[in-house]
């Protein structure tokens, strides 16, 4: 099982002193936390990209290829590439351009966005949501499997016997299909044919288990060998040396950008620390505690969905560096081992 970080590279204001680091600040801890995520023996590090002042990441595989030439073992991935809003081309080129430069640890996980920022900024209509992504994972996957394009649809230009370069170091280039819980998304995965990650950030996670069984079954129905299906996860958390520090360090800046997202998006109510203690529990969704609470909560994951790869999102909102550099650090030599252990002893 692999297990790895997440992060949107937030920049919001600090819960306590309203202090606002810059993104260009952001951006360089970011290839500090790759390297170190490296260091420690984490699998992959995946960057969202988004396009609003409070996050950074609007260029994720620039930022993984900063850290590229300086780690040697970890997969470098977008989490997500809104690609509805961007074009397959230029896609594939960025990250096959990562994969060069990281020698075959580059990935795409393509979705729609959970943010919608991208489509005015770039042009694109609302109403053609969900079209354009289908469209666009089409052209982006001729890509990944063909030097030369011949393609055609509704949104771009025609693509007439075109090769496209560099060409990826893997072949092909993995692609992943991102998802926040959509059963049309489970399903194209699997009649793809391709991994799966779904973003688990609130209610029970085992409540995805009929996705993943939709996944699955789309998967033999197409002919695709389920036994070789990835499955990731990708959930927000903080680890510490103790979980009591850990609960207090994430709660205000979580918090805090919860209840903005909730604003922007009409939820009603606030999250508080009721709603945050809830989702610490051990069938919640937070994976906050120390080593081994984590550890416990990502292996009952594994019991209930089966998943193969496990993000942990850190951080939710801006919090001390030294402190994110902990957690990523315990993620590495603490959980990560506890969990690996046990699964050889169970699975072994």
């Amino acid at each position: 099982m692999e297990i790895g970080i997440s992060t949107f590279l937030e920049t919001t204001p600090h819960p306590v002193t309203g202090e606002v680091i810059s993104h260009a600040e952001r951006l360089r801890q970011a290839v500090e936390e790759i390297v170190l995520a490296d260091q420690v023996g984490l699998d992959v590090y995946g960057i969202g990209e988004h396009h609003r002042p409070d996050y950074a990441g609007t260029a994720p595989a620039v930022v993984l290829a900063a850290a590229a030439p300086l780690t040697k073992h970890i997969r470098l991935t977008s989490a997500v590439t809104v690609l509805s809003s961007d074009d397959p081309v230029r896609v594939y080129q960025s990250f096959s351009t990562l994969d060069a430069l990281s020698n075959g640890r580059a990935e795409i996980m393509a979705g729609r966005g959970s943010f919608i920022e991208s489509f005015p900024l770039f042009g694109y209509n609302l109403d053609d949501y969900n079209e354009l992504f289908d469209e666009k994972l089409e052209l982006l996957l001729k890509i990944t499997e063909s030097e030369k394009v011949t393609w055609r649809g509704g949104h771009r230009p025609a693509i007439n016997n075109l090769g496209v370069y560099p060409r990826s170091v893997q072949s092909p280039l993995p692609v992943w299909i991102a998802t926040g819980g959509n059963p049309q998304s489970a399903i194209r995965a699997g009649a793809l044919g391709l991994p799966v990650a779904f973003a688990i950030i609130g209610g029970m996670p085992e409540k995805f288990a009929p996705l993943v069984e939709l996944y699955k079954r789309a998967a033999a129905q197409a002919g695709h060998d389920v036994s070789k299906l990835q499955i990731a996860t990708h959930s927000h958390g903080f680890v510490a040396d103790t979980t009591e520090k850990a609960a207090e360090a994430f709660y205000l800046p979580t918090a805090a950008q919860m209840n903005v997202i909730g604003r922007e998006r009409g939820w009603t109510g606030q999250y508080d620390r009721e709603t945050y203690d809830f989702s610490r529990s051990l069938r919640g969704a937070l994976y906050v505690g120390d080593p081994e609470y984590v550890a416990e909560k990502i292996l009952l994951l594994r019991k209930n969905l089966g998943v193969t790869r496990f993000f942990l999102h850190v951080n939710v909102g801006t919090m001390p560096h030294e402190e994110v550099l902990r957690a990523i650090e315990l993620l590495g030599t603490k959980v990560a081992p506890i969990v690996r252990k046990e699964l050889a002893r169970l699975e072994g």
